[in-house]
This record gives C-alpha cells, sequence and structure tokens, in this order.
C-alpha cells in the first residue's frame, strides 16, 4: 500500500509539492505519512490569499463568525476519532489517558467556547464634551507557528480567536507532527470561505520567512524560549504583533500539611501529562523536609501504576518521547544528575524495547540548584524531587529561574497556599492541581516564558488593533 502524500491548502485549495518529507511513528519508527514541503513561491501565495480573503472575512457580520467557529467546532467533533488516530501514530501519545482523544475533546471545547466570546464597541465617555468609542477591529493576516507536543489542540487555540475576531491565517505546523493539522485544516476550508485559513509546512525557514514576512501582520508561536527569540527578532524590521507562549521550567511546592497519598495522582498527572512534554507541565517538585520521604514513596507508588508503550494499544496512557533530540536530551539530563549524585526513585534508563523513543517515567530524588536536570526545561519523563526546610527560601529558590509559565503550591490550607502562590514569578499558579488550563482563564508566561496571553476575553483581544473613535 502507497504512502499516503499530503498536501497543502492555499486559497482554498488541496495544492502538491514537488518535494515531501517523511513523517515517522516515534513508537515504531515507521513512515506515517508523507508532508508537503512548501516553497517560498507557495509561501507568498498562501499569505496573498490570505490577505485577499482579509478584505471580505474581516467584513463578516459578528455572527457569521461566531457560526462558523461552532461549524468547525462540529467538525472537529465529527472526525475526532480519525484524527485521534492520526495524531497517535505521528505524536506518539496514547489514544486514552490524557492522550489524543483528550486533546480532540479539548480542540473542539475551545472552539466552541472561543465561538461564543464577544467583542463589543466600548463606550469610553457620552456626556457633554462628546463621546468616545472604543472599537477592537481585526489585525489582517495572522502567521501561526505550532509545536509537535499538542499539534490539534494548539492550532485550534491560535487559529480559532484569529477568525473568530476577523483576520486570516497562514498556520505551519511542526515537521515532526504536521499530518493531523493537515486534516484539521482540510475540515475548516469546508466550512470557510476559500483563503480564510492556509497552511504551509516545512523546515525552519519556512517559520523564519513568515517571522518577516511583510504580508503578515501578526505572529502567534508556540514553542522553545530560544526559538522565540529569534522569532520575535525576525519580525521586528516589520513591527509585527506577537504572542509567544514559550517554554516553563514550572515549580511545584509541596507545604508541610499536604497529604502525600492524597496529592500524589495530582503531582503525576502535573508532571507526567503527555510524558511531560508540555510547556506547563510540572519540572520540579519542591518538598518540606517533614514529608519527603513520603512523598516520594507514594508518587513512586502511583507512577508503577502507569502503562506505557504504543498509544494505539487501548490499556496504554504514557507514550514514547516524540522525537530523537529530545530523547537524547532527557537522558543526558537523567545520566549527568545521577553522576551528581541524584538518586534514582524509578526509571532512569531507556527502555530497552528495540524501537521507538521509549524513556519510563523518572523520579530522581537528592537533587538541587546547579544540576541541569532542575536548571533546564528537561521536557520529558523524568521529575527532579528538592528537598526544602524554609518556605520563604524555597519561594525564592522557585523564583530563580529565567522562566515563569506556571506553578503550583499544595496544601490542606487554601489560605496560606494562596499567599505563597501570589508570591511566585509566574503567569498561572495552581493550588493542589497543576497545568489544568481552561478556556476562560487568560494563560500566559512572564520573564522568559512569553509575551502576551492565549484565551477568554484577554487572549481574544490579542487579535486585535484598538481603535478610537470621538465624536
Amino acid at each position: 500500500m502507497a504512502t499516503k502524500r499530503y498536501p497543502l491548502f492555499i486559497n482554498g485549495f488541496a495544492t502538491k509539492t514537488s518535494e515531501t518529507f517523511k513523517v515517522r511513528n516515534p513508537s515504531t519508527g515507521k513512515t506515517v505519512g508523507l508532508a508537503p514541503k512548501a516553497t517560498m513561491a507557495q509561501l507568498d501565495a498562501a499569505v496573498e490569499a490570505a490577505g485577499e480573503a482579509f478584505k471580505s472575512w474581516s467584513q463578516t457580520s459578528d455572527k457569521e463568525r461566531a457560526d462558523a467557529c461552532h461549524a468547525i467546532a462540529a467538525s472537529i467533533e465529527e472526525n475526532a476519532e480519525e484524527i485521534a488516530r492520526l495524531l497517535t501514530r505521528e505524536q506518539g501519545k496514547p489514544l486514552n489517558g490524557l492522550g489524543s482523544r483528550f486533546e480532540l475533546g479539548g480542540a473542539s471545547a475551545w472552539a466552541h467556547y472561543t465561538a461564543d466570546l464577544e467583542l463589543p464597541v466600548e463606550v469610553l465617555q457620552d456626556n457633554n464634551e462628546g463621546k468616545v468609542e472604543m472599537h477592537r477591529k481585526p489585525i489582517g493576516v495572522v502567521g501561526s507557528i505550532t509545536p509537535w507536543n499538542w499539534p490539534v489542540m494548539i492550532a485550534v487555540w491560535h487559529i480559532i480567536p484569529a477568525i473568530r475576531a476577523g483576520n486570516t491565517v497562514v498556520i505551519k505546523p511542526s515537521p515532526y507532527t504536521p499530518l493531523s493539522t493537515i486534516r484539521l485544516v482540510e475540515l475548516m476550508n469546508n466550512v470557510l470561505p476559500d483563503g480564510v485559513v492556509n497552511l504551509v509546512a516545512g523546515d525552519d525557514a519556512l517559520g523564519a520567512a513568515m517571522s518577516s514576512h511583510e504580508g503578515i501582520g501578526k505572529i502567534i508561536f508556540t514553542g522553545s524560549c530560544a526559538t522565540g527569540k529569534k522569532v520575535m527578532a525576525n519580525a521586528a524590521e516589520t513591527l509585527k504583533r506577537l504572542t509567544l507562549e514559550l517554554g516553563g521550567n514550572d515549580a511545584g511546592i509541596v507545604l508541610p500539611d499536604a497529604d502525600p497519598k492524597q496529592i500524589a495522582e495530582g503531582l503525576f498527572w502535573g508532571a507526567f501529562i503527555n510524558g511531560g512534554q508540555t510547556c506547563a507541565a510540572l519540572k520540579r517538585l519542591y518538598v518540606h523536609d517533614d514529608i519527603y520521604k513520603d512523598v516520594c514513596k507514594h508518587l513512586t507508588r502511583f507512577a508503577k501504576k502507569m502503562k506505557m508503550g504504543d498509544g494505539l494499544k487501548e490499556t496504554n496512557v504514557l507514550g514514547p518521547i516524540q522525537n530523537k533530540m529530545q530523547y537524547d536530551k532527557v537522558r543526558k539530563l537523567v545520566k549527568d544528575a545521577k553522576k551528581r549524585g541524584g538518586k534514582i526513585l524509578m526509571g532512569g534508563e531507556p527502555m530497552n524495547n528495540g524501537k521507538g523513543y521509549y524513556y519510563p517515567v523518572t523520579l530522581v530524588a537528592n537533587v538541587d540548584h546547579g544540576v541541569p536536570l532542575v536548571d533546564e526545561e528537561q521536557f520529558g519523563p523524568a521529575l527532579p524531587i528538592i528537598r526544602y526546610s524554609d518556605v520563604d527560601e524555597v519561594v525564592a529558590r522557585a523564583n530563580d529561574n529565567p522562566n515563569g509559565l506556571g506553578g503550583s503550591v499544595w496544601s490542606r490550607d487554601l489560605e496560606a497556599a494562596k499567599e505563597i502562590a501570589l508570591k511566585l514569578e509566574c503567569g498561572t499558579v495552581w493550588i493542589n492541581k497543576h497545568g489544568m488550563i481552561q478556556p476562560n482563564a487568560p494563560f500566559g508566561g512572564v520573564k522568559g516564558s512569553g509575551i502576551g496571553v492565549e484565551f477568554g476575553k484577554e487572549g481574544l483581544e490579542e487579535y486585535t488593533n484598538i481603535q478610537v473613535v470621538m465624536s
């Protein structure tokens, strides 16, 4: 059976490319499909199509755009199982647990919620001196660059608010996981006018060209801090609007009154959702001396129940690391932590299954700052567990990091936890959970973790320019 060849989508049409590249299953190494490699001329054509479509799409009624977003959400629901299976094959995450079916459910829920958001005209003044109104108008063509960890969900996070606000889109998915996004955009094109959402695929050079393209008015990028800085630098020449959701090295602080057994499940999924390959996953766990051993014991006991393997097998809830680069990084960080005295509570060595980028859930005790596994974002299934004795000191240590995406505090005393939460330098803090984002709450980072926010009314406003009308 021939390997399926996937197209670009430009101006509503499936568009072939002269070159393709293989997308491989990280569980097996087998080819999932052939992705299209766009030329710079095809990028120009996609931007031109989006610019032309903007003229009419920006003038459509608020209701028409809302209805279109709801129709896209319904189409995602109707095709969820098909896309979930494709997503599992190219990304590696399991169908079950917090995997591909969970991601598709989240994508449709976000689309429905965003469809119902509105940006009414705000009257800032209306008196004898005159009337002042603030209007929010769409920017134009939005360039979306998405990562490989949650490719469908993040594509929805980028595209739906953009078109809801009246913009048009050119999206470039990660070359590791482009196929499920191509299918998603195909479904969108069945609903939307030609040119409203276009898709190009290719390597990093294509993303750099998008960042500097004169026809693109805003870039939204989700990915690493290093690449985010390049996007920002490339966008400077044209003064593009930017939303950057970048890496995180999220700290969780367990207070001495917490119940180790009760919090074990929340700690596990906070750290190991998507195999730890999530920007806002728990990546540094600080535990008070009084309960350090018990937290380690109960977290290890819970983690050992979680089945890892090929995501298409219904009983597995964890899959492989998505690509070799990330797999090698996690191996290197854990190996280094062991050399520096870290105690491996479980995992710590690659799984010998002969295929796939499988690395087991790894818990590393007796490590501290100065160890790269603590200081750097591992973005994989390895969690350092750090002792502390003084609460004020641990807040300072949690904040002693260039990132500031998320954080969490774990305690039976909600008021005490909230007091500490407000001292953490990050965009979102959870209490007795970690990483549970939702569409009505703005999400974004501080410090090196990004610029701007997504979700909710505040996220929708990021896709608009303000125009003040005085009369």
